[in-house]
């Protein structure tokens, strides 16, 4: 049996004390005693909502740099690599997660595709939900992305609800904007979390109809700001996620640097470390411990009880932050099936007065539809103004699919291209330039690699290859952290870009669930009127 004293942080209990912990697997005893040591033990962060897939790293090196912050347990969404592979690729994740330190408790993704209006590489229907939500590796429903399908009662989407409250497992939602009598009859289908809520009032509501509110601060879209006075209002509804973190930012923090910055607001602790640990635990029904007699020995020790510095991290009674096991792995899972483009494919055809062109918000998931006079885009010899990009999408899983073509502004790239296999939810390929010659380079080259982000600029380019189902790799998460900052710092130096995460914010730009105007390999997509738009118009 092994012990550790020092001061114990009782989140259930709301309170501070010194004392000394016997533990193996399991904590055996907690002794309240007065000792000399000066260190605090609590309970580690636990992620209440993440996609693996966006930090680029396969799930133990995942693993290996979340534990440096002190999580111990994440809640993950696997349908980024779903909508590639299906349920292949849900197992890969479920066994290549067993070989990292940090316990990963995943979800059976509820739209797989997002939508029917976009191509993915695989479907789930209800009948593999049903086989997933009956394994014990599955905890939740993932989020209900189709919440038009909920409110108009989608005969699919519907099973999938009841087999989640067959299981009695809880649905994970993702309803960005939904208010009203739509959002009661989305929450009244069971769905109980959402993490894509923008303000207070949103939350608010979602808040007084039951539901529980992720603040999220992930590499694109932040919340916190908007979203922190919940976290006293409302201490036993909210939860903190990043949802989506690259590399670049995985490895300088995690869920600790939210906790961070609420600590900075000089809000309650107790409701602070609810958020990052007991909430979720008991939301999701995780076998994660909270410093309780029985207990898994989950815990963190550091200098002080604002985890300034880590000491150890404890997972089932070993500590895994000083004693991390190598492990790569062996398998590389894909799905790509598409040819090289060239300049006729994505040349423009006009054949209106106006464009609908979809405008970026830096920092935010939505984006905004503007319908602007030919003019106003393009200068007299037909090519974009400044301030307005091409932006392409290329269907990864048929060959013979044309690429489809749109206008981004804010994007702001000056010169040469970006591309990435990681568009979400789909994942076809998604490039954004300033010149056709560039766009078709900066494709071509993740086409050449089956996977990857890249960019170019005349004679130089780089690329970060992304062999596992072309959103992540195996290889080190530092070395992938810092090939991923060279790549998105050449993006905002060398093009021009001025947005805080180039790559981050284009791969949302194919999701065509978020409002407003999205661009799939199908089309451009207004999401207010479900239906596709032309790019020019009369």
């Amino acid at each position: 049996m092994k012990t550790i004293k020092g001061n114990i942080v009782d989140v259930v209990n709301k309170e501070i004390f010194k004392g000394e912990i016997y533990f193996t697997n399991k904590i055996e005893k907690i002794v309240r005693k007065n000792v000399d040591e000066n260190q605090f033990i609590l309970p580690g962060f636990v992620n209440a909502h993440v996609h693996i897939e966006s930090s680029m790293l396969c799930p133990s090196e995942f693993s290996k740099q979340v534990v440096k912050h002190g999580t111990v347990a994440v809640v993950t969404d696997p349908h980024e690599i779903a909508n590639v592979l299906g349920v292949k690729g849900i197992n890969f994740m479920i066994n290549d997660a067993e070989n990292g330190p940090v316990k990963v408790f995943f979800g059976a993704p509820s739209c797989v595709p997002a939508t029917s209006f976009e191509t993915s590489g695989c479907t789930i229907n209800s009948d593999e939900i049903k086989r997933l939500l009956s394994k014990k590796e599955i905890y939740f429903l993932s989020e209900m992305m189709n919440f038009p399908g909920v409110i108009f009662n989608d005969t699919e989407v519907n099973a999938k609800l009841k087999l989640a409250k067959y299981f009695n497992k809880p649905i994970d939602g993702h309803a960005p904007g939904l208010k009203g009598k739509d959002l009661k009859k989305y929450v009244s289908s069971g769905i109980s979390a959402d993490h894509e809520c923008f303000d207070i009032s949103e939350a608010l509501e979602k808040i007084k109809l039951g539901m529980k509110i992720q603040i999220r601060e992930g590499s694109a879209a932040k919340n916190f700001e908007a979203l922190y006075p919940l976290i006293d209002s409302h201490p036993d509804m909210v939860m903190f996620c990043t949802d989506d973190s690259h590399p670049d930012d995985l490895i300088n923090g995690h869920i600790n640097l939210i906790a961070k910055k609420a600590f900075a607001k000089k809000l309650n602790y107790f409701n602070i470390l609810r958020a990052c640990s007991y909430n979720p635990v008991k939301h999701y029904n995780l076998p994660v411990g909270l410093l309780q007699t029985n207990d898994p020995a989950d815990f963190v020790v550091a200098n002080n009880k604002f985890f300034s510095h880590i000491i150890s991290v404890y997972i089932n009674g070993d500590d895994k932050l000083n004693n991390v096991s190598s492990f790569k792995s062996a398998l590389s899972p894909n799905n790509f099936n598409t040819s090289f483009i060239n300049k006729k494919d994505i040349s423009f055809k006009n054949n209106g007065n106006f464009c609908n062109v979809i405008s970026v918000l830096d920092g935010e998931l939505i984006t905004k539809r503007e319908r602007l006079n030919y003019t106003e885009v393009f200068e007299k010899d037909d090519k974009l103004k400044s301030g307005f990009n091409k932006i392409v999408v290329k269907n990864r899983y048929n060959k013979s699919a044309k690429p489809i073509i749109g206008i981004v502004k804010n994007f702001n790239i000056k010169t040469g291209a970006i591309a990435s296999t990681i568009a979400h939810d789909s994942h076809n390929i998604i490039s954004i330039g300033a010149s056709d010659k560039e766009i078709i380079k900066a494709i071509n080259m993740v086409i050449k690699t089956k996977g990857g982000i890249s960019a170019c600029n005349n004679n130089l380019s780089e690329i970060l290859p992304l062999e596992i189902a072309g959103l992540m790799t195996s290889k080190n998460g530092n070395w992938v952290a810092k090939k991923y900052k060279s790549i998105s710092d050449f993006a905002k130096t060398k093009l021009g870009s001025t947005l805080h995460a180039p790559f981050m914010t284009m791969s949302f730009l194919a999701l065509l669930v978020i409002p407003e105007l999205k661009i799939g390999d199908k089309g451009l997509f207004d999401i207010r009127t479900l239906q596709f738009v032309n790019l020019f118009e009369n």
